[in-house]
């Protein structure tokens, strides 16, 4: 009888070993497990011909594979363009919400409408990355599933500034033509409802300023960011002052490739042009020698930055590590490049601007 028990509880301790290695197994391996299981990512896109934003979509189709392997996750991509319209990018975030996707990556046709979003996205318990095209600040603060992933304006509306007194500092003569001691310059803008319009122009000038040009403005207008409608603007110009001109500053790079080929058409030589957004093409114009420099966002960094935080949102992960401020925004560290190669970054003089 004895034995029969010694039996018994042999039995029931072994059994018991057993669960707690089944347990500890599965408390091993949870995580993953549900790492198998697809995040469905939907990304609406403002327009599918803009040259910066539609790098940032190549950089997310070509890493989410890489990401997938480092990361043992398993994610569906889809992508969706509204041609400018909101309320076709309004109609296409009920498609994905309706089809049960686990997070929304939204490049908002009208920031001024994110609200429209948020309530949609809230209302079925859906995350949302907002990128390049930044919501009002109060929209963010609406619900705590909402971020913003995107390059700071002010910074690169600095750092242009800085890049032409760079230029100045080192070509006198070629920047004040006329040397009357004045810049006389030009102003290709983007879209007037897009934030880093306003802000990129106020910070280019404002540094200028701050490092002691004396400027005159001769002209300015609205291109959207697109390079046929300042090419169109700069030919005007070029029409109407001519060699007065000595800077043209462009808001983003397609503008300037713009004011590029109107320079070309009207067989001048001039290459006083300064863009923003380090694309492929503005980066072999400034090594051309065809801009002063621009200013460089790797669309590499946004994409990874989209991709790590829409997963962990969606599987509602801590977002440990991630660079997030106070406004609930990450954003993509720039810097400028010129014609003679040379790189600049304010945090590496401490002198980032307030």
């Amino acid at each position: 009888m004895k034995r029969k028990r010694q039996r018994i509880f042999l039995a029931a301790g072994a059994l018991l070993a057993a669960v707690a290695l089944v347990v500890v197994w599965m408390n091993k391996n949870r995580s993953q497990m549900e790492k198998s299981e697809i995040i469905k990512i939907g990304v609406l896109i403002y327009k599918e011909d803009d040259t910066f934003v539609s790098g940032i979509v190549e950089e997310m189709k070509r890493q989410f594979k890489d990401y997938e392997r480092e990361n043992g996750s398993r994610i569906r991509l889809d992508f969706s363009y509204a041609e400018e319209n909101q309320s076709i990018q309004n109609e296409q975030i009920d498609k994905y919400l309706s089809l049960d996707y686990d997070v929304l990556c939204v490049n908002l046709v009208d920031r001024t409408e994110a609200a429209i979003v948020i309530e949609k996205a809230k209302a079925a318990d859906v995350p949302v990355v907002f990128f390049n095209r930044e919501p009002v600040a109060e929209d963010l603060q609406q619900w705590d599933r909402l971020y913003y992933v995107g390059s700071d304006a002010k910074e690169s509306g600095t750092l242009e500034g800085l890049l032409v007194a760079d230029y100045y500092q080192k070509y006198p003569e070629q920047l004040d033509r006329n040397q009357d001691g004045v810049i006389q310059y030009v102003l290709l803008e983007g879209e007037s409802r897009h934030q880093d319009s306003l802000i990129r122009t106020e910070y280019s000038i404002q540094t200028l300023v701050e490092e002691g040009f004396s400027l005159e403005r001769l002209d300015g207008g609205i291109a959207n960011w697109v390079r046929s409608q300042g090419e169109a603007l700069t030919t005007q110009w070029l029409r109407e002052y001519g060699s007065e001109i000595e800077l043209i500053i462009s808001n983003n790079d397609d503008m300037a490739l713009g004011a590029i080929d109107a320079v070309e058409n009207w067989h001048v030589k001039f290459s006083n042009i300064v863009g923003i957004d380090g694309t492929p093409e503005g980066l072999a114009a400034v090594e051309a020698g065809k801009m002063i420099g621009t200013i460089v966002a790797g669309q590499e960094e946004y994409a990874r930055v989209i991709l790590d935080l829409a997963e962990r949102m969606a599987r509602r992960e801590a977002l440990d590590g991630l660079a997030i401020r106070e406004d609930k925004s990450i954003r993509v560290p720039m810097y400028s490049i010129n014609s003679d190669g040379e790189i600049r970054r304010l945090e590496e003089e401490g002198n980032e601007r307030n």
